[in-house]
């Protein structure tokens, strides 16, 4: 389906040359004088080499059919991250270049967003925010106020957080899976 590339955002997938690419950042210039362009970086989905287009906002390019679909996470083993269609039970296995960062959210059962071309996962979008158990961290300190400063902790998944000093081994607490921050303590 070929498309402007001006209407080109984040996370959409083309087709250049018979190659799949996700889009990483659009931008549209409008210079003084001349045509305006539309900037994209984009990291081809086969190997994650990055490139950089330019691209005069007439000129149109091919936008790749991709199905975004909410799949279940079951395990990991050492073919990849395997996750089952809820709706047709079909089940799909994303490779650890696919998954990346995002391998330390994924628990058992948790919903996410994957999108497949032909098939084939191509890119995973989390939950917004994951709940997670404080397995390890330092003894609060008599006097310290919640406000003025935050310790390590360590999480059952195996992550590091900085957290604030009334929270105790065993409390679960709400992350953002972005950037992996705290975010509250989880209501039980």
């Amino acid at each position: 389906m070929k498309v402007s590339a001006s209407s080109l955002r984040k996370g959409a997938v083309v087709d250049l040359e018979g190659k799949l690419y996700v889009v990483l950042s659009a931008e549209n210039i409008h210079p003084g004088k001349g045509t305006p362009v539309t900037q994209l970086n984009m990291r081809r989905i086969s190997d994650g080499v990055k490139i950089s287009e330019r691209y005069r906002t007439t000129e149109t390019v091919e936008r790749a059919i991709v199905d975004d679909r909410d799949y279940t996470f079951l395990y990991q083993d050492g073919e990849g991250f395997h996750f089952m269609n809820p709706e047709s039970y079909d089940q799909v296995v994303a490779s650890e270049d696919i998954i990346g960062d995002s391998a330390p959210y994924l628990t058992d059962g948790c919903t996410v967003k994957l999108s497949t071309h032909e098939g084939v996962p191509i890119a995973i979008e989390l939950p917004r925010t994951a709940v997670f158990e404080v397995v390890e961290t330092e003894p609060s300190v008599k006097g310290q106020t919640a406000s003025s400063s935050y310790k390590p902790a360590v999480l059952s998944n195996g992550l590091r957080v900085m957290i604030p000093p009334y929270i105790s081994t065993g409390t679960k607490i709400v992350v953002l899976t972005e950037d992996g921050t705290y975010q509250e303590r989880a209501k039980d």
